[in-house]
Formats: structure tokens, sequence, C-alpha cells
């Protein structure tokens, strides 16, 4: 192990994709269409990946909207109407990779806005900047500017192409002509595979001209699922001309009336104006930026925990009842559906940083609740069994040829620890009562009724999908077992709190679960586990988050046992989190900072450092690894732990050459400080 450590310590420059350009902005300089990883910019409800080619965008996607179609005879994500794809033309010549030098792109996650520019020959120079509108949840908006370097002409135009999968589309075009203002409306819609969903899509130009004076605005049919506007200007040497496009895409699963609200939307926001929106954008932003990590000493792990952050912050959405997929808004990877990764990786950093974005997830289960329920009827079982795989509707969306769908049952413990500490952090009490106990108690109610009672300390659970995924129907698995007892005895903790008489049965039944030893006292991951290898953590879990193995000889003596058994390759990045979580609070700064670097340095993707899910993985982004890293940050090298009084700080150790930690809580009311 120490040889690995050394060796990886030499290797991990060759991650590294440049220095650290700054604690806020991920720049770069050097475009390669062949080895380019979109990153996203989002706003919890619309997610724009970019494109290294100019004035396109790879893929919009828009939470909340799936249909059945494609891989598996499942929900899948469905792809919106790409609002931003424009072209550009100079002198008759249309912008491309072949006729542009010198581009440059960047995020800003600050500002949360993706932009890029370029050079076109000795006639212009050109960028644009695009933004998911936070304050606006279906609302995008682009903005170009154009600076000439001779007299040119230009044309402009914004094209709206539906995707492959919809159909039935109908294209619109329509000029709202008012005494201040013009509005010409570049709207589409289409139903989804099915016929199930109505997405729509609507944009507009905005532009730097008073009114009166804008570029005359027209409109081309090309085919039945392609239509553009555009327009045409004359630019003088030395003169730059800005204008802006704003749009916004809902579905029927948003809204009753999704095509008027889409054009009244980008309406709104026409009206607005660039300045107003931006600034509103701008201001949210910063509200949720006032929650932050603070690295001092690692220039460049604090770009990559606030891009960590950036991409948590951008997946969610306070105010809504949705939860991010493993991929969040960036793609639509494992099919948009929702898992373990939200309750387990995510959730705790977002609960810790942003407690409104951690609502958004626990109300997504609440609301789907009773389809919980009707899940564990089918199974012959009591209480709620949440599926592997969630969407829309709650119910099992896990293709049938995955075993995990009918077998990996400790997500449903995981859903019950969330609501648990969801109230240890905020300490509602009214939200516990009305939505907390809700689930705590119809999740301990089927632990209750899934185990097989063979006697003291034998309340088996047998064939089950272990949190390791690689051992498939096994019996006791340890991280299962371990999370069932924590279910049930939050539930017990909870109905006391509220002055309500727990069930004696979760008592009873958490007592006597089994959680399985080797000889020498290490943890067996499952009864018959030899030392395979595994896929992803799980023994571990048990010290952190659960808890259920807290003595520090035991916690260390599982640590030296499965960290050798984590391949190098085909593992989620989430699992070395942990490992660099438990080190840290056992005080072996080495250990956990070589373990802290494994877990994303050889996953990141250029050029923008976007993580994958394993390492030398193309899925990017990878928010439940995401997540695991930044709950390394907080709860290991910060030494913050959720507690049934709130948020308390542990000892804990920094790496040798981070000088400081500090981590400020949403709305900047509390700090904790970690200092060498």
């Amino acid at each position: 192990m120490l040889k690995k450590i050394a060796l990886l310590l030499i290797m991990v420059p060759c991650f590294y994709f440049g220095e650290a350009q700054d604690p806020w902005i991920i720049k770069s300089g050097s475009i390669n269409p062949n080895n380019y990883y979109g990153i996203t910019a989002a706003n919890g409800m619309i997610g724009i990946v970019s494109s290294p080619e100019p004035f396109k965008v790879k893929e919009v996607v828009l939470a909340g909207a799936y249909d059945l179609y494609g891989r598996g005879r499942v929900s899948n994500f469905l792809r919106s109407f790409n609002l931003l794809n424009m072209y550009l033309e100079v002198d008759g010549t249309r912008m491309d990779a072949n006729n542009i030098s010198g581009m440059q792109q960047e995020l800003d996650m600050r500002k949360a806005g993706f932009s890029t520019s370029f050079r076109h020959g000795e006639k212009a120079d050109i960028q644009y900047t695009y933004y998911s509108l936070r304050h606006l949840p279906y609302t995008v908006l682009m903005e170009i500017s154009i600076t000439a370097k001779k007299d040119i002409s230009i044309t402009g135009a914004s094209v709206m192409e539906a995707p492959d999968a919809l159909k039935d589309v109908q294209n619109y075009y329509n000029e709202i002509d008012r005494p201040h203002v013009v509005i010409s409306l570049l709207t589409s819609s289409a139903k989804s595979p099915t016929g199930k969903l109505l997405m729509c899509a609507s944009n507009t130009f905005l532009f730097s001209e008073t009114h009166g004076h804008e570029p005359r605005v027209i409109h081309e049919m090309w085919d039945n699922n392609m239509h553009l506007m555009k327009f045409s200007k004359k630019l003088k040497a030395g003169e730059t001309y800005r204008f802006s496009i704003a749009g916004s895409s809902i579905t029927s699963a948003h809204h009753d009336d999704p095509l008027n609200e889409a054009e009244r939307a980008t309406i709104f926001a026409k009206l607005e104006g660039r300045d107003r929106l931006l600034q509103f954008h701008h201001k949210a932003w910063d509200e949720l930026w006032s929650s932050d990590i603070t690295i001092e000493g690692d220039a460049q792990a604090q770009q990559d925990v606030h891009s960590m952050m950036y991409h948590l912050y951008s997946f969610t959405r306070e105010g809504t009842s949705l939860s991010p997929s493993p991929m969040g808004l960036s793609g639509l990877g494992y099919n948009g559906h929702v898992f373990w990764d939200t309750e387990l990786w995510m959730f705790p950093a977002l609960l810790v940083l942003q407690p409104a974005l951690a609502h958004s997830l626990i109300e997504y289960r609440f609301q789907r609740l009773d389809a919980a329920k009707r899940n564990a009827f089918s199974k012959g079982y009591k209480g709620a069994m949440f599926p592997w795989e969630s969407a829309a509707s709650g119910v099992e969306e896990t293709p049938v040829w995955a075993l995990s769908g009918p077998f990996e049952h400790h997500i449903t413990a995981c859903v019950g620890i969330a609501a648990w500490n969801y109230y240890c952090v905020t300490q509602d009490k009214n939200w516990l009562r009305e939505k907390g106990y809700p689930i705590l108690s119809a999740t301990a109610d089927f632990w209750a009724s899934r185990v097989e009672r063979k006697g003291p300390g034998q309340y088996d659970i047998n064939n089950v999908v272990a949190a390791d995924e690689w051992a498939e129907n096994v019996n006791n698995n340890a991280f299962t077992n371990a999370a069932a007892i924590s279910n049930l005895q939050y539930a017990t903790n909870a109905a006391k709190l509220l002055g309500i008489e727990p069930d004696p049965d979760w008592t009873l039944v958490a007592a006597n679960i089994p959680v399985l030893k080797f000889p020498d006292g290490t943890t067996k991951e499952h009864s018959t586990y030899k030392g395979e290898g595994i896929k992803q953590a799980d023994v571990n879990l048990l010290a952190y988050p659960l808890k259920i193995v807290n003595d520090t000889i035991a916690i260390r003596r599982d640590l030296e046992y499965y960290e050798k058994r984590v391949p190098d390759a085909g593992t989620p990045a989430m699992t070395q989190a942990v490992f660099t979580t438990l080190y840290a609070r056992l005080g072996k700064a080495d250990k956990a900072y070589y373990w802290f670097r494994d877990s994303y340095l050889p996953n990141l993707n250029p050029p923008f450092r976007v993580i994958a899910e394993t390492k030398g993985g193309t899925n990017p982004y990878f928010a439940t690894g995401a997540g695991g890293i930044l709950q390394s940050v907080l709860m290991g090298f910060g030494g913050l732990d959720i507690s049934p009084a709130g948020l308390v700080q542990t000892p804990s150790v920094l790496p040798a050459h981070w000088k400081s930690l500090q981590i400020r809580l949403a709305g900047g009311k509390k700090t904790f400080a970690v200092k060498k």
C-alpha cells in the first residue's frame, strides 16, 4: 500500500490540465473536439451542456421530463428543444471551426455563465455567454458581442430544431407589435415518444437598439423539425455590437398549458431586458454562494471543490419536488433516474451547505411515499419500499435485466436516514411531524416485515443486492443490515420527539439484525464473502455515515482490509471519498489526502476537469462522486457531524500543505474552521 501511495503521488501531476486558473473560473484555451467533455450551465431545471463548436450547445436537459422510450422499456429523460443553437455569418461566411482561430472557453462558477470567444481572421472578434437563469426556472439567456475590425455585414440566426425522439412537431412564428416594443417569437411544440407529454419551447431576440431602430427579423421554415428567425446588420470598423437571445422551455409535466406558458415566459424575459435578467440571476447565485468552502494553501483543490459545489447547486432547485440523477442535468446518463446516489452521496453535502436545496430532494421522496407503499405491497411486505431507480411517478424504473430493481433494498433505509438527517440539521419539528415521520415510520415498518426472524441476533435480511453491487442475491449484507438498524432506530427516536408511542417491534428488530464479522473482528461484507474485490464502499459505510462501527480500532481494521479490495479501475468515484473521510477523522492526514486525490483526479476529463464516474470514464458529470468528495471535505477534513442536536464539529486533520479550511453555511450565519 505504501508503494502504491508513493507511486500515485509521483503520477498525480499528469491528471492536471494546466495550473489552477482561478478559484471561480475554469478556462480552456485548447479546444480539441476529439477530446472534449462539455460542462453544464444549469439552474436546477434546465441544463445546457457546452460544445466545442461555435454557437452550438450539445444538450438541453429539462428536469422532471420523462417518457417511455429507448433503453430498457422504462422512462428516460427527454432532450429538450435546443433553445440556444444559432449561427452567425460575417460577410456571408458562417462561423465554424474551420474559419475561426484563438477559440477560448470558460465557466464562471461565481456567476454561473459559460463563455466562448474567438477571432474571425482580420474581420471580427466574437464572444458569447449563456446562462441558465437561476431566478427563472424555465428560461435561458445568451448574449453575443461582435467587434468589427473592418466594415462588415453580419447575419445572426436563432435555429429551433426538435430532438429526434419527439414527434408531431408544430412550428410557430409570431410578432407582437406594441407601441413600445416588437417581440418576435420563434416557437415549437412536440409530443414525447408515447404522446404522454407535450414539450414546448420559445425564444426571442433582445436587441440593444432603441425601439423603432431594431433590425428587421425574418422567419424561415426549413422543414417540419426545424425553423429559424434571423436578422442582418452592417457594422463599421471598431464598432462593437451586442444582442441577446432569451428562450424558455417547459412541458405538460410542469404546467397544464405549456405552449402558451413557454411564450409567456419568453415575453417576460424580453420585457425584463438583458440587464435586469442578469441582475437577478447574479443575485440568486450570490445567495447560493453565501454558503462556501474556502481552502487556504491548495489553489487547485479550491477550484475543484468549487466546481463540485457549483454542479450540485446547479443540478438542484429550491421549492421543487425534484431530485437529481447521478449525472444531474449534464445529459441523459442513467436515464435521469434517481438512486441512492441522491440520499447517501449528494444529499448530506447539500443539507449542510444549502438545506433549502436539500428540502427539494426529500420532498421528492415524500410525494412518492404512496408509490413506495404500493411497491412494498406488491412484494409481500408492509410499510414503504422505495424503488432502486425512480423517475416521475415513483414506481420501480430499473430495467428488468438489472437485478438491483427487485433486490437492492438498502435504498429504502437510505431514504429514511435522509429524512432523519434533514430533521437533525434543520431541527424543524413541524416538518418532522408532517413529512419526516411518515417516511421514517413507513420505512421502519418495511424492515420489520422484511427480516426473517430466526431467533435472538438472527433477524436475517436475506437475498439482497449489496451496496457493493458485485455481490448479488447475498444474505446479511453489512450495509443493508446496518442501514436497516439505523432506519429503525431513527424512526423510534422521531416518534419519541413527537410524543408518539413508537412501535416496540422496531427496537426489537433493530437489536437483532446481525452485522457479521470475520474471526479477527473485521466486518464481513455478507454471509458468503471470502475477500473478493468490491465494486464500491459497503462495509466502510458502517463507520461513516452510519456510525454503527464506532470504535477507532475497528474502523481502521475495516479500512485496511477493504481499501485493498477496490480495483484501480471500473469503480465509482465516491468509494475513495469514504476512505478520505474516515482517515481524516482518525487523524491520518497523509492517508486521507492520498484517498482524496485518488477519489477524483484520475476521473477528470478535459478541458474543464469534469468528473466521470470511473477512472478513465467518459460519462461526466458524475454528481454522485462530487457529493461524496464534498462530504470528505466537510465531514472528513472539516470534522462536521450530523447529530440529533444539529451540526457539530469533531476533531479532524488537514492535508499537510493546507493551511486552513473554512466552511460557511447558508446565509453566512455560521462558520466552521479548521486551522493548522
